[in-house]
């Protein structure tokens, strides 16, 4: 899902197994190295506690609270929709040249 989107990356940044994907050189999705889902940005804090109260998320061990862990049991649907949602907010918050390229 995440190699479609225009202009993604993967690396590993820290080592040891990690997928992270990028977007002009920001993250909007992670797998970690222990590979029990994909954590990805949601717009703040409430949204992220929102989808951790229903269930939907997890909290994203080692990221800031606005991050959510969805893990892989999610309905395929939820990552499409979510991965998309990140993607978008990180994109929108790169300069507009850096946007333009992409």
């Amino acid at each position: 899902m995440c190699a479609a989107l225009p202009g993604a990356a993967c690396s590993d940044p820290w080592g040891g197994g990690h997928d992270a994907w990028k977007v002009g050189d920001k993250l909007f999705a992670v797998v970690g190295a222990m590979d029990t889902g994909v954590s990805v940005k949601t717009p703040d804090i409430e949204t992220a506690t929102m989808l951790i109260e229903a269930g939907a998320a997890e909290r994203a061990p080692y990221f800031h609270r606005s991050w959510v862990l969805l893990p892989w049991s999610a309905d395929e649907g939820e990552f499409a929709h979510r991965i998309q949602a990140s993607y978008d907010l990180i994109r929108s918050k790169l300069p507009r040249k850096v946007q333009a390229t992409l």
